[in-house]
């Protein structure tokens, strides 16, 4: 079953590397408006991550460190002998909105020695980004944007997220109703349809959803919904496709439960991505 790619189906993310190579001293990254996470892969060196917020952590071996959400921050090396790492943009297509954002923790750390196929993807990296080639920067692009799926993958083989969207593509028993919900929003979904599919109760199945999900089923579909709606919506399309889409009659039906969860008409909310 594959977990991820109902997600991207309707949510993508694509890397844009901006440094590869030896730094030396420090550098600073205060972007605090802008829709993107940083990526950053240590190959060898020391290199001390110093976050705003008073986050603080030091890489000493050959790591991976993601923060999925905008995080001011700066990298400090040693002056001398520098770290020779990779550091690029995550750029989230669908902005703030990206359910992706609001299922990670703000940071992820991994080794990359013993990692498997993201230390293996890694190399795939360090190796394009440390030696002159034609066609370069594309190719590190791709290979980050493989290697985030590849963190992913990790979050959910490893299982520590204990609560969210994530958590819940990661439960035997929810994720295959998830990923059936995130692939078909516009179907008919009842409280029965959901707990047939993860063979429980309905009371069973609403206590094991809040717990793992933090959100009731039905607030958890009408949010997916939304996020679904916004997407469209921001790519100009008409609403009343729009709310057959996402499993509302008409686009007027669409519009009341809009602003009941955004507080704003989807006109009003289109506009307002525009000037952010």
């Amino acid at each position: 079953m594959d977990l991820l790619s109902s997600v991207f189906r309707h949510f993508s993310l694509n890397a844009n590397v901006y440094f590869g190579g030896n730094l030396c001293g420090s550098s600073s990254l205060n972007e605090e408006t802008q829709n993107h996470g940083h990526l950053h892969l240590l190959r060898s060196g020391n290199i001390v991550i110093r976050c705003s917020n008073g986050f603080e952590t030091t890489l000493s071996e050959p790591s991976v460190l993601y923060f999925p959400q905008p995080t001011p921050h700066s990298l400090v090396a040693d002056k001398t002998t520098g770290a020779d790492l990779v550091c690029a943009r995550i750029h989230y297509q669908d902005g703030k909105r990206s359910p992706l954002l609001r299922a990670l923790p703000p940071c992820l750390r991994y080794e990359l020695k013993g990692s498997g196929l993201l230390g293996q993807s890694a190399n795939w990296i360090f190796d394009e980004a440390f030696q002159e080639k034609s066609g370069q920067r594309i190719v590190l692009n791709r290979l980050c944007d493989i290697f985030i799926i590849n963190v992913l993958r990790k979050v959910l083989d490893d299982g520590l997220l204990n609560e969210g969207m994530m958590a819940g593509l990661a439960h035997p028993q929810l994720s295959k109703m998830l990923v059936e919900l995130h692939n078909t929003p516009e179907k008919n979904w009842s409280l029965h349809t959901m707990a047939d599919m993860c063979a429980m109760s309905r009371s069973k199945f609403t206590e094991v959803f809040k717990q793992v999900v933090g959100q009731t089923p039905a607030d958890y579909l009408t949010d997916w919904r939304i996020s679904v709606a916004q997407n469209l919506i921001a790519r100009h399309q008409n609403m009343d496709l729009v709310a057959n889409q996402v499993g509302y009659e008409n686009g007027s039906a669409l519009a009341r439960v809009f602003r009941k969860k955004t507080g704003q008409s989807p006109k009003a909310w289109l506009a307002s991505q525009h000037t952010e």
